[in-house]
């Protein structure tokens, strides 16, 4: 069984170009570099975006990691990342089979997108499906999780 993943990174601030222009950009949040492979559907997009809304990586006033960006009231800057499916196993060039077609990936990072919303984190800005981007960020800890809907259950969420 294969699943959703992201890398998620705590930011102080992040943006993504195409071109010279910005088409997302955020300040405090989430950078969430999202990939999606053949198997996956709503309810893993679902699950990840629950567990990524819910996730207690801010500092609380005693330094501790115990804030989540709903709690902060942060924003998640969400780029898609078909690399993040990369088969480095066999070579030195990777493989990227396992990723999703096109046209499903992109219905599937648009859902999490949405389920984000729905979660509760006000701004959700998005990069473009399948461009060239630029991604800038200022990451704040370094705090970097990777999640993987195979590895999540329902309960935890």
């Amino acid at each position: 069984m294969q699943a959703v993943r992201a890398v998620i990174q705590r930011v102080t601030k992040a943006r993504v170009e195409v071109g010279k222009e910005t088409v997302g950009e955020i300040g405090p949040g989430l950078l969430i570099l999202l990939g999606v492979t053949h198997s996956d559907g709503e309810a893993q997009a679902r699950l990840l975006a629950r567990k990524t809304a819910g996730l207690r990586i801010f500092t609380d006033e005693q330094d501790k990691m115990n804030r989540s960006v709903l709690d902060t009231g942060g924003s998640a800057l969400v780029v898609s990342q078909f690399t993040l499916y990369a088969d480095c196993r066999r070579g030195r060039r990777p493989s990227f089979t396992e990723a999703a077609k096109p046209d499903e990936a992109d219905r599937l990072y648009r859902y999490y997108v949405e389920q984000l919303c729905r979660e509760g984190i006000r701004r959700v800005e998005t990069g473009v499906f399948g461009a060239d981007m630029k991604v800038s960020l200022l990451n704040d800890g370094p705090v970097t999780i990777l999640l993987d809907t195979k590895e999540l259950t329902d309960r935890e969420s």
